[in-house]
């Protein structure tokens, strides 16, 4: 079945492993014959700080405007990034900051203390790159950044399932290694998973 996919790119480096493999599920995703925005933070002009936090609406650039509406159009998110200080960078959690807000992503309930889920309905996979090994960031660190990216922020809106697809130490990886990666990537485009 045809899918409506959204590979967002939060890398601020625009040559970078996570932009090839964004590329890689991108290509995959199409020979497959899926419907397939890509889109790198790194290229869109936005404020990336929510400077009054919820107390007021910050309104919002056109990029990040085209963004929502590319999110509210997808059936599956593709977030491709690396791990930096155990979390996402910033510009990355900027974007969800200023689009994923109470009215599009979820909405409180009087008298209930979980939110009403509005990105119900749609799949996400995370693909994401550190120079930690996986293991020991999961086993020592407690996985904080798939934590947040899983449960904090996807599945509180009601994204679900959200898989994960991690690569890493990338400090040392070899071009074999980092090809691999990439390969790997473009079959989980073709499956659209």
């Amino acid at each position: 079945m045809k899918k409506k996919i959204l590979i967002i790119n939060g890398n601020p480096k625009d040559k970078s492993l996570c932009h090839g493999l964004a590329e890689s599920y991108a290509e995959g995703a199409m020979a497959s014959g899926h419907d397939v925005d890509v889109v790198h933070l790194s290229q869109l002009d936005f404020e990336v700080v929510l400077k009054n936090g919820y107390d007021e609406i910050q309104e919002l650039e056109p990029d990040i405007d085209m963004l929502k509406q590319k999110i509210t159009d997808a059936q599956h998110l593709v977030f491709v990034y690396p791990v930096w200080w155990g979390s996402v960078p910033a510009l990355l959690k900027g974007m969800l900051d200023r689009i994923f807000l109470p009215g599009f992503a979820f909405s409180y309930q009087d008298g209930n203390p979980f939110p009403k889920q509005l990105l119900k309905g749609r799949t996400a996979r995370l693909i994401v790159t550190m120079d930690t090994p996986p293991w020991y960031f999961k086993l020592v660190y407690g996985a904080p950044a798939h934590k947040m990216m899983r449960r904090t922020v996807l599945e509180f809106c009601g994204v679900k399932p959200v898989k994960l697809t991690e690569f890493g130490p990338v400090l040392h990886a070899n071009e074999g290694k980092r090809s691999q990666w990439i390969e790997k990537v473009g079959l989980l485009g073709r499956a659209a998973r």
